[in-house]
């Protein structure tokens, strides 16, 4: 299974949203974080992220086939963030995400630390990111009743 990440443009943006709403819209139905939820974006938002000056939106492709997508931004010149990434469910599971993150963070060997969020109540999600060495700092954010969002960084 090759693996590997490929700059977005415009002309992605419809098929960026649309594999976005079918990874997200499980975890909205779940967790009704209206506001935050990536599955209730826009189109504007997710071309905004493909032509941002301080970020990169890549697609993720699994033997040529499009499985998912990683956004990374920075905020200051050697912090950099992950936000947000999906694997379509048909590749879940499968290292996809370990292998993603991994060829993300060898893309910017300037990057002293990584910084990402996810929500506490996906054990799997927290599970995969300190497998990967990520740390929480101890920061959260409570979305509403059902739902947590923790803050991971990882020092390079």
């Amino acid at each position: 299974m090759e693996i590997r990440i490929e700059k977005a443009t415009d002309n992605d943006a419809q098929l960026i949203l649309d594999m976005q709403v079918k990874c997200f819209k499980p975890l909205l139905d779940k967790y009704k974080d209206y506001k935050t939820n990536p599955a209730n974006e826009a189109i504007e938002k997710v071309i905004a992220r493909i032509n941002n000056p301080n970020g990169c939106f890549n697609k993720i492709l699994v033997d040529s086939k499009l499985a998912g997508a990683i956004c990374v931004y920075w905020k200051e010149e050697a912090q950099f963030w992950i936000s947000p990434m999906f694997i379509l469910p048909a590749y879940q599971g499968k290292g996809v995400a370990q292998k993603t993150i991994n060829l993300i963070e060898e893309t910017f060997p300037q990057a002293a630390t990584w910084n990402l969020a996810t929500i506490l109540e996906e054990k799997r999600n927290c599970y995969l990111y300190e497998k990967m060495g990520y740390k929480r700092t101890g920061a959260s954010k409570k979305l509403n009743d059902n739902t947590t969002l923790v803050y991971y960084k990882k020092a390079c």
